[in-house]
C-alpha cells in the first residue's frame, strides 16, 4: 500500500466506500491524515468499518476545516445531479478530487520520482493497460497496474529503492478519474480513441473530451504523448498537440502507414520513429491480440514500453506470451462446432463492434442498460448475426433496430445462453455464441465482471455436458 505522507496532518473527507474509497481511507489514515469517511449505504459503511476505516458522518461535518473531498469516481459532482457531499464541498470552496490525485501529488514529491504510464480512451483501456504491465513484467521490470482496473492506485506497492529496479506504475484512467486529478504527470500518456460515452455525466462531447485530455496536461519535454489517430476526433487532437510541440508526440495507426510513428496495418507492427523503420511483430500470429482494435492497443503499448527503455525484441517477446484479458473476447471453450466467447466488457456499441466484426457466424447475446445511440452503429455487422438473444431493459429497443435480423426476447442472461446454445448446436455448422452486450450491466448485474462470470459459468456447464455426452457415446 502507498502511504501518501504529503497529506500528513491534513483533514480529508472521503465519500464513497467501495474498493477505492476503503483503500484510500486506510492509506491516508496510516500516512497520518485526519480522515472523515462516509457512505450513504449502511451495508457499505459496515464493510468499511470491518476493514479498519474510521467512520465520520459527513452530514454533520464542518467543511470549513476540511482540506479536500475525495469523492468516489462514480459519484457525480455536477451532472446529472451533484451529490450532496459535492454540493457541501463546493459551498465551502473545498477541492473535489479522487484517489488518483492523492497518488499523483505523492509521486511528484518522491526522489527519484517513479515513472507513470497512463492510459485512457473510450475503448481498449483495460487490454492496453494489462498488456503493458505484462510486457514490462516479462522483461523483468518492476511494474504494477491499477486505477480503473484491478486495484485502486493507493493499494499498489510502494516504489522500490533507487538501488533496485525502477518502479513503473501503469494506470488505466477513466474520464471520471481524470477530471478530478489535476496534478497527474504521466511520463507516457496514451489516448487510444474517442467516441461519445458518459455524456449524461459530462453533459456533452466537448466536456467529455476535455476530461480525457487531462491525461496530457502536465507533461514536459522528456515525456511522450501517444495518440491513436484512427478516429476523426483523435486526429484533430494529435494535430493540435503536434502544433504546440513541447514533448514527443507519437501517432499510432492501423489504417495507413504514418511517418515518425507506430504502424499496425494488417496486424504488422512497425516503428518509423527513427530514420530506419523497424519491423517488430506480426500480431496475426498472436491469438490473444487478434482484430484491428487489438492491433491498435498493441501498437500503443509498444510505443509506451519503448519510452521506458525496452527494446523492440523485448516487447515482441512479451506480446507473444500475452494471455489475454478476461471478459474481452475471452474464449470460454468449444463444444463441437460451437465456440463460446465472453465479451462482457463490451459495454457500448463501439466496443461490441470489434467482436461482431471478428466472427462470421454469430448467435449474439446483447442487452442490458442501454447507452445513447443503442446498437444503431452496429448495422454493418448485422449480416454476421445468425440470431440475436436480447436481455435487460434494452431488449425492446434493440429488437426494433435489428428489424429483419432473427431475434428473440430472452429477458435474462441464463435464458439467453440456453436458447443460443440450443440454436447453435442445431445450426449444423461452425458458429459462435457471443456475449457482447453493447450495454452497461447495472439493470441485472453489479458490474460487467459479474455478468461475464455468469456467462462463463453457464457456457462451461454446457461445454462439460457436451463433452460428457460425446464421451458416453464413444
Amino acid at each position: 500500500m502507498i502511504l501518501p505522507t504529503t497529506y500528513r496532518d491534513q483533514t480529508l473527507a472521503i465519500f464513497g466506500l467501495g474498493r477505492t474509497g476503503i483503500t484510500a481511507a486506510l492509506s491516508l489514515q496510516k500516512a497520518g491524515a485526519d480522515v472523515l469517511a462516509w457512505d450513504d449505504n449502511a451495508d457499505t459503511r459496515a464493510a468499511a468499518l470491518e476493514a479498519g476505516v474510521t467512520l465520520s458522518d459527513l452530514n454533520t461535518a464542518d467543511w470549513r476545516y476540511i482540506d479536500a473531498l475525495l469523492l468516489s469516481p462514480g459519484v457525480p459532482h455536477h451532472l446529472p445531479e451533484a451529490h450532496w457531499s459535492a454540493t457541501a464541498a463546493r459551498d465551502a470552496d473545498t477541492p473535489i478530487i479522487c484517489d488518483v490525485e492523492i497518488f499523483a501529488r505523492d509521486m511528484a514529491a518522491r526522489t527519484p520520482r517513479p515513472k507513470i504510464i497512463a492510459i485512457t480512451g473510450t475503448n481498449g483501456k483495460s487490454t492496453t493497460t494489462t498488456l503493458i504491465g505484462h510486457i514490462l513484467t516479462h522483461a523483468g521490470r518492476d511494474a504494477h497496474i491499477g486505477g480503473n482496473i484491478g486495484r485502486g492506485v493507493l493499494d499498489l506497492p510502494e516504489p522500490t529503492d533507487k538501488a533496485r529496479r525502477e518502479t513503473i506504475y501503469v494506470l488505466e484512467l477513466s474520464s471520471y478519474q481524470l477530471e478530478r486529478s489535476p496534478s497527474l504527470h504521466a511520463d507516457a500518456a496514451i489516448l487510444l480513441n474517442l467516441s461519445p460515452d458518459h455524456l449524461d455525466r459530462h453533459g456533452d462531447m466537448a466536456a467529455y473530451t476535455a476530461a480525457k485530455l487531462n491525461i496530457f496536461a502536465n507533461q514536459t519535454t522528456p515525456d511522450a504523448a501517444i495518440i491513436g489517430i484512427d478516429t476523426p476526433a483523435t486526429r484533430t487532437i494529435y494535430s493540435r498537440l503536434k502544433a504546440r510541440n513541447g514533448r514527443s508526440i507519437i501517432p499510432v495507426s492501423t489504417q495507413s502507414t504514418v511517418s515518425h510513428g507506430i504502424n499496425a496495418v494488417n496486424g504488422r507492427i512497425s516503428d518509423t520513429t527513427s530514420r530506419k523503420a523497424v519491423s517488430v511483430i506480426d500480431l496475426t500470429d498472436v491469438p490473444t491480440l487478434t482484430g484491428r482494435h487489438n492491433y491498435q492497443n498493441a501498437a500503443c503499448a509498444y510505443a509506451a514500453c519503448r519510452t521506458v527503455g525496452l527494446t523492440p525484441e523485448q516487447i515482441a517477446r512479451g506480446m507473444q506470451t500475452f494471455p489475454g484479458l478476461a471478459h474481452r473476447m475471452e474464449i470460454v471453450g468449444t463444444a463441437g462446432p460451437v465456440t463460446f466467447i465472453n465479451d462482457s466488457k463490451a459495454t457500448n456499441a463501439e466496443a461490441a463492434l470489434q467482436a461482431l466484426r471478428a466472427f462470421p457466424d454469430i448467435h449474439w447475446i446483447a442487452g442490458g442498460m442501454p447507452k445513447a445511440g443503442g446498437i444503431e452503429p452496429l448495422r454493418e455487422t448485422f449480416p454476421n448475426v445468425t440470431k440475436a438473444y436480447l436481455i435487460g431493459s434494452a431488449a425492446q429497443g434493440f429488437a426494433r433496430t435489428l428489424d429483419r435480423v432473427p431475434h428473440t426476447l430472452s429477458g435474462d442472461l441464463a435464458s439467453a445462453v440456453r436458447c443460443a446454445a440450443r440454436d447453435a448446436f442445431a445450426h449444423g455448422k461452425p458458429t459462435t455464441v457471443l456475449l457482447s452486450p453493447a450495454c452497461a450491466s447495472f439493470d441485472q448485474f453489479a458490474n460487467f465482471e459479474v455478468r461475464g462470470d455468469a456467462f462463463r459459468d453457464a457456457a462451461t456447464a454446457i461445454i462439460d455436458m457436451y463433452k460428457a455426452e460425446a464421451k458416453r457415446r464413444a
